[in-house]
């Protein structure tokens, strides 16, 4: 993946409130939760952007309204250069055959009435892909094999898995129909840590294989550096980082993303007992009243008065390294 690949996805001023205690007699919203706030970015075709954060951040609501699963309140969503947010019907129906979802929790995820067979070839013949019992079979066959999977298991059902193969279920299901950009939602979070740098270097070989393009969505820095050419860095519905993954690691500049990277253990005992680590006061404010000003400034320990009033500004400080921070440089 090169920076000058063309741009596969392009996110604009993306906002997903959810309204909650609705008044039942005058049909009036009392609160309204600010799960994602105004962000943009865009991805590159056969890159892997990661996203990342502290859970209830906004990255999985992020992923799921870029696919429409939530329809975004308000933005707009460029895919091929085709706004997403304007289609409807079988307009939309016909485009998300090009993105596709694998899930956090294998075991949430794949219907436990439903054979292995069953799941992967209903994609297919939803979308009318392919016709007659041998060639869904030839399909089916085709997809376990990819994830490493004998055809033979096509009869059973989830809970006759482990882990790690439901989620292998359903990275094929995601490739059943020949997608383009994959959102991989906390992919291997509820995974043992031995099976999950296999379901890690199988997205990896399926990307080179098929070209695809990845939103991995993560709280891991150190499997996010691995695995990621660019990364994100969000925090209570806004990115407040954004940056190629060298840049990012070596030359961190929000202290949001300083004090995270300070809590990766590195593997040499000398340099981590020397380390020192930026611990974040407070607690993360809730998002059904988030801050003024810069977000982050209740917890940050370099704030100054302009930080709780005013919101700082988008900028490319550097060539590729977008920061959201008054007093980066």
């Amino acid at each position: 993946m090169a920076s000058n690949d063309p741009i596969l996805m392009r996110v604009e001023n993306l906002v997903k409130h959810f309204p909650i205690g609705q008044n039942s007699l005058f049909r009036r919203t009392t609160t309204i939760v600010h799960a994602v706030d105004g962000i943009s970015f865009d991805l590159r075709r056969g890159e892997t952007l990661g996203l990342v954060g502290e859970s209830g951040c906004g990255k999985s609501t992020t992923g799921r309204t870029i696919l429409q699963l939530y329809r975004p309140t308000s933005g707009s969503v460029f895919f091929e250069g085709v706004d997403l947010v304007k289609l409807k019907g079988n307009e939309l129906r016909k485009i998300r055959r090009k993105m596709q979802i694998i899930f956090q929790d294998p075991y949430a995820s794949l219907n436990p009435r439903m054979t292995v067979g069953e799941t992967l070839s209903d994609p297919l013949l939803v979308h009318r892909v392919v016709k007659g019992r041998k060639e869904i079979k030839k399909n089916v066959d085709t997809l376990l094999e990819l994830v490493k999977l004998d055809p033979s298991y096509s009869n059973r059902y989830p809970h006759e898995f482990s882990g790690g193969q439901r989620q292998r279920i359903g990275i094929a299901r995601a490739l059943a129909l020949n997608p383009q950009l994959i959102v991989c939602d906390e992919p291997i979070s509820s995974l043992d840590v031995s099976i999950q740098a296999q379901v890690v270097n199988l997205l990896e070989d399926l990307q080179k294989q098929f070209h695809l393009t990845y939103l991995f969505i993560a709280h891991d820095l150190s499997m996010v550096r691995h695995l990621c050419n660019r990364v994100a860095i969000m925090y209570l519905g806004v990115i407040v980082e954004l940056a190629e993954r060298n840049e990012f690691y070596y030359n961190p500049l929000h202290p949001y993303t300083k004090s995270l990277l300070s809590a990766v253990p590195i593997p040499d005992p000398i340099i981590e007992a020397k380390r020192k680590r930026t611990i974040l006061k407070g607690e993360v404010p809730s998002p059904l009243n988030p801050p003024s000003g810069c977000r982050f400034h209740t917890r940050c320990p370099i704030a100054i008065p302009i930080c709780s009033k005013l919101i700082p500004e988008w900028r490319e400080v550097v060539p590729g390294h977008h920061v959201a921070c008054h007093l980066a440089t």
